[in-house]
Order: structure tokens, then C-alpha cells, then sequence
């Protein structure tokens, strides 16, 4: 992983707004006396959030102010996790392309190579326009549907260069196209369509309907038997 500093261009302090400074106050409380720091990840989070998605170095002595933190503690927290990005990224997508080794087996370095074409050929950059960033991160759990991209919130599974191209299309033109595989299969089914359990039956309950019959059949005879041993007795 590489060093992560926080960029060297900076705004001259941050301040929540209105609404964001009473949630913070908010969830400060929720934390026992003298465990305040524990609040910082979310606040660093909601931070990142007001920025457009990026983490500002004012962001982080405000946050330590609040709650009694030294700034190198939260310094800290913003540098080890990756959650936080520390350079402005892109207003319209920042792109996470996996380069875990099965994204990798599966083509992750055709579509780094689409971010370096049309974003820039260094991640962590703008493009000229400023409404792309991009960057390389490890493991983003869709191992099955390698390779894959992040952008905010959403994963981009099953792509190709060509795919890839349109996913930054859609973005570009304020259209995203919808989450997940990007080929149409749902989730991690076989990429070529089922190759077992095809039988309708498994699917317009008459599989179900027979199970349940027979259970109920059980319950009946169980229930006849139990009552007849009890005749029996008496």
C-alpha cells in the first residue's frame, strides 16, 4: 500500500454546517464520559461526506478538538483507513478498480487501464474536468464476479473493457447504470445460466406442495397412532 498524506493544496479550515455539527453533537453524546474519541471514525465520515467525498486536513483538527483528541490521534485514523480519501476526487464518480488476484486473473489490469485512458495515467488525479478520480485498492469482496470496480457506494461486477467504458459513460452523463453485474446475471449465478435445479417444479410450488402434503400425512398418522397406544392403556 502507499504512503497516504493528505494533499498539498488545502482549504483554510472546515467547520460542520448546520446540520451536520448537530449530529456530531448528537453522537459525541451517545459515548460515555471520558470515551468521546470513539466518535471519531463517524465524524471523520460525515466530514468526508459535506466535502463532496474527500477528507481535508482542517477536517481532521476540528474533529480533534471536539472531541479532546491530540490531531495526531485522528491524523492517524485518516491515514489507516481507506475508507478516507485525503485528495479531492472526482464530482462524478471516483473510481475503486480491485487489483486483488482474482479481479487480476480476470482482467483487472485492462480496466485500470481504462481509468488511465480516460481519467488520468496516475491514480489519486482529476481529469481535466475534474469529474473523475480514480484509484487501485485491494479485495472488494465480489471475487465471483471479478473483475470489479467500486464507484461511491455501488459495486460494478462482470466487466470488460468495452463494459467498463460504459459504466464511466453512464456516470459522465449523470446516468448510472444499474449496480451489479454488468453482463445480467443475477449475483454470482454461472455466468453461461443454470446448469442445475432447472426443473419447474423447484419454482411453481408444486414441489413444496407435495413436501408439505406428506408432512401433513405424517402429523395425521403420528397423531392417530399416539391416540390409539393411548386407548390401549385404559
Amino acid at each position: 500500500m502507499s504512503n497516504r498524506r493528505f494533499h498539498p493544496e488545502q482549504p483554510a479550515s472546515f467547520e460542520f454546517d448546520a446540520e451536520n455539527l448537530a449530529w456530531a453533537k448528537a453522537t459525541i453524546a451517545k459515548y460515555p464520559s471520558g470515551r468521546q474519541a470513539s466518535a471519531v471514525i463517524p465524524l471523520l465520515w460525515r466530514a468526508h461526506e459535506q466535502c463532496g467525498g474527500w477528507l481535508p486536513e482542517p477536517a481532521c483538527r476540528l474533529v480533534a478538538r471536539m472531541l479532546g483528541m491530540a490531531e495526531i490521534r485522528v491524523y492517524e485514523v485518516a491515514t489507516f483507513y481507506t475508507m478516507f480519501q485525503l485528495s479531492p476526487v472526482g464530482s462524478k464518480a471516483h473510481v475503486q478498480v480491485c487489483g486483488t488476484t482474482p479481479c487480476m486473473l480476470r482482467g483487472a489490469e485492462a480496466i485500470r487501464e481504462v481509468c488511465e485512458r480516460r481519467i488520468h495515467p496516475e491514480p489519486h488525479h482529476l481529469s481535466a474536468d475534474g469529474a473523475f478520480s480514480w484509484e487501485e485498492v485491494e479485495c472488494l469482496g465480489s471475487c465471483a464476479n471479478a473483475p470489479m470496480v467500486q464507484i461511491w457506494k455501488d459495486t460494478y461486477e462482470d466487466l470488460t473493457p468495452d463494459l467498463m467504458e460504459r459504466v464511466l459513460d453512464g456516470f459522465a452523463k449523470g446516468q448510472p447504470p444499474k449496480p451489479g453485474s454488468q453482463t445480467g446475471r443475477t449475483a454470482s449465478a454461472p455466468a453461461g445460466g443454470t446448469t442445475s435445479l432447472k426443473e419447474p417444479a423447484l419454482y411453481d410450488g408444486s414441489v413444496v406442495g407435495g413436501w408439505r402434503a406428506r408432512f401433513d400425512e405424517r402429523i395425521v398418522k403420528a397423531a392417530e397412532t399416539a391416540a390409539a397406544a393411548a386407548s390401549e392403556k385404559k
